[in-house]
């Protein structure tokens, strides 16, 4: 327990106590908020300020946006929020203007579904739940600029929201300027006929619908009909990056389907290459780069056309120099061609393994697009022992010998990867190959094997893959590729390929089109209406913010988790007052229906970061000096962005990935200077605490659990014990303010950074958090009388060596600590320096004491700033300089040198820091130890590391 018992209370009245912190703690708090402590002035606008404190350099430090749980925090919450919060701390003394906040990323499901159960408005479950976050928060002793926070939420932050969205509606990517430019600029290409229209019209010719659908086309935003993951369990699509691993929803863990819906996508593959190149001048740790790089997927190979009934089938390929090798085709289920060239009989000599026991192409295509939609992308795709498909009865030919080429469908591809058919190459591919076996299709070696398997794939058991063999099998009446390497024969037949118009060589990606539509109540409106040809136009800014109206019932249809046919029906559809509308967009009033889907959750943290910089602004997105102030390019920052974002890894892909494309757009629309939201990223381990379950592996009190007869039991049962998650449902939560209760908000914040290194996850131990406690007891007590109240330290210049020496390690270690986001080495080093002074004895002279409390300002700053306040100050610690370390008093006067002869330790020698070699090697030498070790023996080699190591070789 934190507080002593009362005979020791009442002989130490002004103890450092959980009472006292508490009081300390809420007082420093309070005047804070009164003093606008933690303002960060900007350039201009309603938070401008002191010109001097804009004038030093800036620091924007930033925590991944925290989502308003009902549940409220628990103490692995604010770990990266007390690491930023030191971190800015020590900014702001080492001479920074820092801006550092947090606001509130209040959209998303949670809310919406205590809605449908409770009947609940889904903001006033989240203004609650933010209101009590906030209140946790703040007994932290967070030193956020409170006039800049904001939630998602707010009316008049997602009116930018849907402004940026219309920005991207708005624009097409410019492959030939590689930028996005406004989509006026694209319309105006076609008016004056400088691009043509497809199929040879001028643009005047076209009717408004045949000009949304080109423009759709171009679009960064757009709708369209396409295979989503439909998820009846939520009653929404998610977007791929949602999907676990399982094929299931992320959140709530229920089945995912493929169905075909017409959705709102973000064109984020038009900016694939930039995503990827731009990674490298980010400092991010880099597992977080190589998720992205492997999420975007750039892989380099040929486009190739199989002509089939006067049209084509497209394929992209990574070896096109195994074309003569492709004996069949195989398209994704969903695939549009599928249909249109079905024939209606099965062509003669069709094999009846290839049938599927149907009477006819059609029903068997049918039944199997039926069976493949009832699976996951990650279960069409896992290797399973027998392959299924069916043939199609089309035909198509192979563009590199003529030859007719059976085409299929079969689940293992994807109608969203390249293009959703594939050439099979069954002698070079595993998949390929145990597909042929399956169907008795023809499988040609045209990669001769190193294995000594021979040229007969009859005779293998399984695929020959290889990228350095040579190319067999692929001679032609036009081209042959035998003999090359496939280094070589990728660059002849690509070439061929080009020049006779049969596909050219281009880059795939693995990044498919960002999906933007959730089929639910509790998001951004999109800001959009359709007028009666269903043509999508835009609502102008006037408009804005289009807010979510009343709704009697906040849940989608009710729908069977396990039922992929069931199609999604939106709460806001229900609304017909609010979803049907006369509007004047510039042509007279028009009647005109609402988009009745909603943003996904991830639209309002796709650009926090710049509402940071001018919250309050109602004319623009961002002031542009504002931004370039605090998020513009400059010297190591070339795409500019957040100083230090912190956050978990759990965000890779989703989230960052997200912003990073809103960034690029904004830039290159004009609107912003930075090319990248965050310039360095760092994530933050996590905290973890004991799971203790009983017999039916349900978990139980974790408070409760005894620990005896080397086991652990709860109600008199045995239980097990694993370490895992800190959570309510594990029933093993700790609240921070059970902990600020029991000690302090300051020892709180000291234990969790002292733990282990930041970006390491560690385990929670409430009986550990005593030690820092105590560490500040001992701050408290060596400038403070515990009997008196009164400060004990003198006014004096006479400090031992030792002290200073001390003093000054401790600051230099610090002060490297601190700017290196090292806090348990800090908080070591202040413990030592902490417990030098105590052993001393006697009052600290000033110029040791005022240190001390600077050292301690940014991981306990209540206490320092109390202690501040008693040494004389009437200005906060908060803004004082953080110390500086003279030089003289950190370098050692000696170190101890170890001299080893045939690798073992004779001597050991206090010698200067700054001996030299010759001058080492002679003091080694004469060494009697030394001297006596070599009992006369001759020297071969001496090896001399200055200072600290000595190394004798005898003959």
């Amino acid at each position: 327990m934190s507080e002593t018992n009362p005979a020791a209370a009442e002989a130490a009245p002004h103890r450092y106590t959980a009472a006292l912190a508490a009081e300390i703690e809420a007082r420093w708090q309070d005047f804070w908020d009164a003093e606008g402590t933690y303002a960060a002035p900007n350039p201009k606008g309603d938070l401008a300020g002191d010109p001097e404190v804009v004038a030093r350099p800036k620091k924007f430090i930033m925590d991944m946006f925290p989502y308003p749980s009902g549940a409220g925090l628990h103490v692995g919450h604010p770990l990266g929020y007390i690491a930023t919060d030191v971190y800015a701390r020590f900014q702001r003394m080492t001479g920074h203007n820092v801006l550092h906040t947090l606001g509130f990323d209040a959209f998303g499901l949670p809310a919406e579904q205590y809605a449908v159960q409770t009947g609940t408005h889904p903001r006033v479950s989240t203004e609650a739940n933010i209101k009590n976050m906030q209140v946790q928060l703040r007994r932290l002793g967070l030193g956020h600029d409170k006039r800049r926070s904001f939630a998602t939420i707010d009316p008049d932050y997602y009116k930018w929201t849907q402004w940026i969205f219309l920005q991207i509606f708005n624009s097409w990517y410019d492959q030939d300027a590689q930028k996005a430019r406004p989509i006026s600029e694209l319309v105006a290409q076609f008016e004056s006929g400088e691009r043509p229209v497809p199929g040879g019209r001028s643009w005047s010719e076209l009717s408004s619908v045949e000009r949304a659908d080109l423009l759709s086309e171009y679009r960064l935003a757009y709708a369209s009909d396409a295979p989503v993951n439909w998820c009846p369990g939520l009653g929404t699509v998610l977007a791929n990056e949602e999907v676990t691993a399982d094929g299931r929803s992320e959140r709530g863990n229920f089945p995912v389907f493929k169905a075909k819906l017409r959705q709102w996508n973000m064109r984020i593959t038009a900016y694939a290459d930039r995503l990827l190149d731009d990674l490298d001048a980010l400092d991010w740790p880099e597992a977080i780069k190589l998720q992205q790089r492997n999420w975007i997927g750039r892989s380099e190979g040929a486009r190739v056309d199989f002509p089939i009934d006067g049209e084509k089938i497209t394929v992209f390929t990574t070896r096109p120099d195994t074309l003569f090798g492709a004996t069949y085709m195989v398209l994704a289920p969903e695939h549009p061609l599928v249909e249109k060239f079905t024939p209606d009989a099965w062509p003669e000599g069709t094999h009846e393994v290839w049938t599927g026991g149907h009477a006819t192409p059609a029903e068997a295509v049918a039944a199997y697009r039926a069976q493949a939609a009832s699976k996951s992308d990650v279960e069409r795709q896992a290797e399973a022992k027998d392959k299924t498909g069916v043939f199609t009865g089309a035909y198509a030919t192979n563009p590199v010998n003529g030859q007719k080429v059976p085409v299929f469908i079969a689940d293992y591809v994807l109608m969203g990867y390249g293009t959703g058919a594939i050439m099979a190459v069954p002698g070079h591919d595993t998949r390929d190959f145990a597909f042929a076996r399956a169907f008795e299709l023809p499988i040609v070696c045209v990669v001769e094997p190193t294995d000594g398997r021979g040229t007969d794939p009859a005779t293998w058991d399984d695929a020959f893959v290889s990228h350095d063999a040579k190319t067999v099998n692929s001679s032609g009446e036009h081209i042959s590729l035998d003999g090359l390497n496939v280094t070589e024969a990728k660059a002849r037949i690509t070439e061929w390929l080009e020049r006779e118009g049969h596909g050219e060589g281009t880059v795939n990606f693995r990044l498919r089109d960002w999906l933007f539509s959730r089929q639910r109540y509790w998001g951004e409106p999109f800001p959009i209406v359709y007028d009666e040809d269903g043509v999508a136009h835009a609502l102008p800014e006037s408009m804005l913010p289009l807010e979510l109206p009343e709704v009697d019932d906040y849940s989608p249809r009710t729908f069977d988790p396990d039922d992929a046919d069931t199609q999604p029906e939106t709460p806001l559809s229900r609304n017909e007052d609010w979803v049907n509308v006369t509007l004047d967009l510039g042509d007279g009033p028009k009647k005109y229906r609402r988009e009745t889907n909603t943003m996904p959750n991830w639209a309002g943290s796709c650009w926090y970061e710049l509402r940071y910089l001018d919250p309050h602004n109602s004319e623009k997105l961002v002031d542009p000096e504002i931004e370039r102030y605090w998020m513009g390019p400059r010297e190591g920052m070339p795409h500019g962005g957040v100083d230090l974002y912190v956050g978990g890894a759990e965000h890779a892909v989703l989230h960052l990935l997200y912003a990073r494309f809103w960034s690029k757009v904004l830039h290159d629309l004009g609107h912003i200077s930075s090319a990248e939201p965050f310039h360095k990223l760092f994530n933050q381990g996590m905290i973890q605490a004991y799971v203790y379950r009983d017999s039916r592996g349900i978990a139980v009190p974790a408070a409760e659990v005894e620990e005896r007869d080397g086991g652990y039991w709860y109600q008199g049962e045995r239980v097990t014990r694993l370490l895992g998650k800190m959570g309510k449902s594990l029933k093993n939560a700790v609240t921070p303010d059970e902990i600020c209760a029991e000690y302090g908000a300051d020892t709180l914040r000291l234990y969790e950074m002292a733990m282990g290194p930041l970006d390491v996850s560690r385990p929670w131990d409430t009986r550990a958090v005593v030690g820092q406690f105590r560490l500040l007891q001992r701050l408290w007590r060596n400038i403070v009388d515990e009997a008196t109240g009164e400060v004990t330290v003198v006014d004096t210049d006479d400090v031992d060596e030792d002290t200073l020496r001390a003093l000054h390690k401790a600051i230099d270690g610090v002060r490297g600590d601190l700017e290196g986001m090292r806090f348990n080495t800090a908080i070591a080093k202040v413990t030592e320096l902490n417990n030098h002074l105590t052993k001393r004895g006697g009052p600290l002279p000033r110029s040791v004491a005022e240190p001390l409390v600077l050292l301690v300002a940014p991981l306990a700053p209540h206490i320092a700033e109390e202690l501040w306040r008693k040494l004389g100050h009437t200005d906060s610690v908060v803004h004082q300089d953080f110390p500086v370390a003279d030089p003289a008093y950190v370098v050692d006067e000696t170190v101890t040198c170890v001299v080893q002869i045939k690798g073992k330790v004779k001597a050991r020698l206090e010698v200067s820091p700054g001996i030299s070699e010759d001058e080492l090697e002679k003091t080694a030498l004469a060494d009697e130890r030394v001297v006596a070790a070599l009992d006369g023996a001759g020297i071969r080699k001496v090896i001399v590391r200055a200072p600290k190591l000595v190394n004798i070789v005898p003959a």
